[in-house]
């Protein structure tokens, strides 16, 4: 008999304990097997052979006849549990992300097919490109700092061929599924190989494709949001982290992983090239580049640079209504725009980053407010379907039709959202093909469902959020209007001023790529802020010495970690006094850290809940992996947030 220590795929065993498992043959580390766990049935893999325990084990029940995951897998998932302190049960599912209790046929006909580049025409590389290749040659981790539309993913394709060449494989992430149909479809004109991997799939897909991956033995290239980097492949060359700057690389579940901090870990286990690309780096990756001295690759040049296309960038001020006489919230200088870019028979963007018709509900009389009656959050109103949502608990009521406080009939809707967009569009422009890109899109109505007759101008005006400030190239887009660009301007947060310009310097991206001549028309309260005007005049290294600087005074990351706890009661006064014990309960351990707070979190009350946050921060880390373990079962902890809120 042989005993092995396993990792059980079930998010009902909460330890960081390996469990010890026997079986009546060996089995190699990374076996997949079945076993019982609590009278239920779970995947597990192998960890280790061991000794005979001193205590009774049950049998292991199955083992699948598929190859073994490779060991940097393993040794990944053990790293990332003590990283980001979290059990086995949750980081196993991340390397068993599917069900096998029925196995299908190994019935892939490219199994043992041979890698092809496809032989596409492509526009030469220019000198940038030739240099940036130039300097990556080495395992390594290369920041590719590139303008929008310097061709980024033209550098891309030079790399995977290098790496298809030598037998390797590569894994391109990428922060959304909105921008997979895009990328897919260039890869696909270069490579036969290409997969893609994401939590939206069928099962059956998902299955499948997992199943290639690891029982391939040809390389493969895996395309995926943040789950795609645990994909079990054996060989692996190079590792491509598309829009690096983006939050949504940031797991919002246990484990709460960073996803290029645990691709840096990939990198360094399997040997293979890491490239954070983005026209806007994050502060933090930009300054542990600096730091730790890994190749920052700028790319300050358009591919597409040309003399006969101009584009110009027009600044409204908001507090100056004399600009907005045919519309309450859309100038007429963009007004103008629009119907210009009509006539030329081009494309329009609309970007502003809130949903739905009206974010503000209240009485001109008494002052009543339309606020969730479990959250403390007003409820945004929906004109489509005529209801009042709340968008943290998704309760739901009619808009009332006169004030319940006071019972005057005149109920202000204000401070719009992406759907009070499309109505004012329908009224100005009758004629034109709409569409709205946002998290409220029914699964047909979705950007990657649309990407076809966006690029084939079935579509006149776009009207969307943050879904469509990055990735998407589109030719005839000669119109940019960027109805509010001070929506993340002024949260409470230390990331909040980074992001603003991020936005709106990406959303500029669109249609600023030399395609045509095209307009840009920024309305904003704040004409004269700075991060504004950086972002305008895409001067990063200004956005950035501000950034550091702030966050060197008032010690922020890079500059310091952080860990955010959060303690959540349905009592408000008993929420505060366990914060409060905590608070000194930490202080107690006699550590180097800063605790501040307690305070209400960003929203105090969710789902009649109270939420309150203690932000701790340490110049070393492993002082907060510290306090981590003195944490009661009762808080919640996020280590590494990308924000505050």
């Amino acid at each position: 008999m042989y005993y092995f220590e396993v990792w059980v795929n079930s998010l009902a065993y909460h330890s960081k304990s390996n469990l010890t498992y026997h079986f009546n043959k060996k089995l190699s580390k990374g076996a997949i097997i079945e076993v019982n766990l609590k009278n239920k049935t779970c995947l597990a893999f192998v960890v280790k052979q061991v000794a005979k325990p001193n205590f009774i084990t049950k049998p292991i029940n199955h083992q699948f006849s598929l190859p073994a995951l490779p060991t940097h897998l393993i040794l990944l998932s053990q790293w990332l549990i003590s990283y980001y302190p979290s059990n086995i049960g949750t980081i196993a599912k991340l390397i068993l992300p599917i069900s096998l209790t029925k196995l299908p046929e190994n019935n892939f006909n490219d199994l043992s097919q041979k890698t092809i580049i496809k032989k596409n025409k492509l526009p030469p590389l220019t000198s940038e490109q030739q240099k940036a290749l130039s300097i990556i040659k080495h395992t390594n981790t290369y920041l590719l700092h590139g303008i929008t539309g310097s061709g980024k993913t033209r550098i891309y394709i030079e790399l995977i061929k290098q790496e298809l060449q030598k037998n390797k494989s590569v894994i391109i992430l990428i922060p959304e599924i909105s921008l997979l149909t895009q990328l897919v479809q260039t890869l696909s004109k270069n490579f036969n190989n290409v997969l893609v991997w994401h939590s939206q799939q069928t099962q059956k897909a998902r299955l499948k494709n997992w199943l290639e991956i690891l029982q391939s033995p040809q390389p493969k290239i895996i395309v995926g949001p943040r789950s795609a980097i645990f994909s079990p492949i054996k060989k692996l060359g190079l590792i491509i982290v598309d829009e690096a700057h983006e939050t949504a690389y940031k797991q919002e579940q246990a484990p709460r992983y960073e996803t290029t901090r645990v691709a840096a870990y990939l990198s360094r286990l399997t040997g293979s090239k890491l490239i954070l690309g983005s026209a806007t780096p994050s502060v933090n990756d930009y300054y542990l580049a600096k730091q730790k001295n890994k190749p920052i690759i700028e790319l300050n040049h358009k591919v597409y640079e040309s003399k006969k296309f101009k584009h110009q960038i027009t600044i409204i001020d908001l507090k100056d209504r004399t600009n907005f006489t045919k519309s309450n919230f859309l100038s007429r200088a963009l007004i103008r725009s629009i119907q210009q870019s009509l006539d030329d028979h081009q494309q329009v963007l609309l970007y502003l980053n809130r949903r739905g018709t009206a974010r503000l509900i209240f009485c001109q009389q008494c002052g009543w407010q339309a606020n969730c009656p479990h959250c403390d959050t007003t409820l945004t109103y929906h004109h489509d379907d005529f209801i009042l949502k709340c968008h943290s608990c998704d309760y739901q009521q009619k808009p009332p039709l006169e004030c319940p406080n006071c019972h005057y009939q005149n109920i202000i809707f204000k401070t719009i959202g992406t759907k009070a967009v499309v109505t004012e569009i329908e009224k100005l422009f009758p004629t034109a093909r709409l569409a709205r890109f946002d998290n409220d899109n029914h699964k047909s109505e979705r950007l990657e469902n649309n990407y076809e007759k966006i690029i084939e101008k079935q579509i006149d005006i776009l009207i969307g959020t943050q879904i469509v400030a990055k990735g998407l190239d589109i030719l005839k887009l000669s119109t940019l209007g960027i109805i509010m660009a001070d929506t993340s301007l002024f949260l409470p947060d230390f990331s909040s001023q980074e992001r603003t310009f991020q936005l709106i310097n990406q959303v500029i991206g669109r249609v600023d790529r030399g395609h045509l001549n095209s307009r840009t028309i920024i309305q904003t309260y704040q004409p004269d802020h700075p991060t504004i005007q950086q972002a305008i005049h895409n001067d990063y290294q200004a956005m950035y010495k501000t950034e550091i600087t702030n966050r060197q005074k008032y010690l922020f990351p890079p500059i310091c970690s952080i860990l955010k706890v959060v303690i959540k009661k349905n009592n408000r006064l008993k929420t505060i006094q366990d914060a409060n014990y905590l608070k000194q309960a930490l202080l107690s351990l006699k550590l180097p850290i800063i605790i501040e707070g307690p305070s209400p979190a960003y929203q105090e009350r969710i789902k009649n809940y109270f939420y309150w946050q203690l932000i701790i921060k340490a110049k070393n880390r492993h002082y907060l992996l510290k306090i981590i373990d003195h944490l009661p079962v009762n808080c919640y902890y996020d280590i590494d947030p990308v924000n505050l809120l």
